[in-house]
């Protein structure tokens, strides 16, 4: 299949995603959305355990930025430009999840959730970008990102203004969808072929603690509770793409070993 064809199938793809976004029945936030299982004061910091679990979120990308930069510079032959940059974009969509959805779980509120979903929206739109770029092209993860970047915030207002949670629940479904239907397709030449298929299996465990948060603390006797499980597992996705990034460097090592070799006997 030619990229200009895979390229086809994305755009339709993510043409049939808006229409469900735009057109499903809406959905508002239940009453008790707020109202978290954990909600204990530790040194003056209320909900301090679904605050401070967000470091996991700021950590997830320090090291992400921190294997990128390993890998040569787009200029040389590492990784492709716009894919080294959707991870760079990642990484500054955990950090800004990390900032917030601590002011988010500070105080819960409406408006804190705005915020926190921007971050996360961010987040989102660099993963896409670098898979996307992994198994379909350049092209399609520019626009993709773009595209996240811009109906994510959209999606996130909607909930807030007109108390409709379906374009973000859209949002975040299609995502792994897009993921997992990429997780099937072979990783193109010279990309990172990151095991897109662990990354969805991690963040659906995470949506399953966040689901079950209640449970989750009676089930530890009040040790913690789901939803900040769920923030330290949903920053463990980051681990198969810093898992890719880190054989690059020794990839291109031994490509250029080789190819110092071959200059050597041609000179000899």
């Amino acid at each position: 299949m030619t990229e200009q064809q895979r390229e086809r199938l994305a755009a339709l793809a993510c043409v049939a995603w808006l229409a469900v976004g735009l057109w499903a029945p809406a959905l508002s936030l239940p009453p008790e959305y707020h109202q978290f299982a954990d909600a204990r004061t530790w040194l003056g910091l209320p909900c301090a355990a679904d605050v401070l679990s967000n470091a996991a979120f700021a950590l997830a990308g320090v090291w992400l930025w921190w294997r990128a930069m390993q890998v040569p510079h787009p200029s040389l032959p590492g990784l492709p430009s716009v894919q080294w940059a959707a991870v760079m974009l990642t990484g500054a969509g955990l950090l800004l999840t990390a900032a917030g959805s601590s002011v988010y779980h500070w105080h819960p509120d409406d408006l804190g959730l705005v915020i926190d979903r921007m971050g996360m929206g961010v987040a989102f739109a660099g993963l896409l970008g670098v898979a996307v770029a992994d198994r379909i092209g350049d092209r399609a993860a520019l626009a993709l990102t773009g595209a996240v970047l811009l109906l994510a915030p959209l999606a996130a207002a909607l909930a807030w203004q007109a108390n409709n949670a379906t374009p973000w629940l859209v949002l975040q479904a299609g995502g792994l969808l897009v993921l997992l239907a990429l997780a099937l397709c072979p990783a193109l030449p010279g990309r990172l072929a990151v095991p897109w298929g662990w990354v969805v299996a991690v963040y659906a465990l995470a949506k399953l603690l966040e689901l079950g948060d209640q449970a989750v603390f009676a089930w530890t006797h009040g040790l913690v509770a789901g939803h900040a499980l769920k923030h330290v597992v949903a920053a463990l996705a980051v681990w198969p793409l810093c898992a890719a990034l880190s054989r690059r460097p020794h990839r291109l090592a031994g490509a250029l070993h080789v190819h110092s070799q071959s200059d050597r006997t041609i000179t000899a």
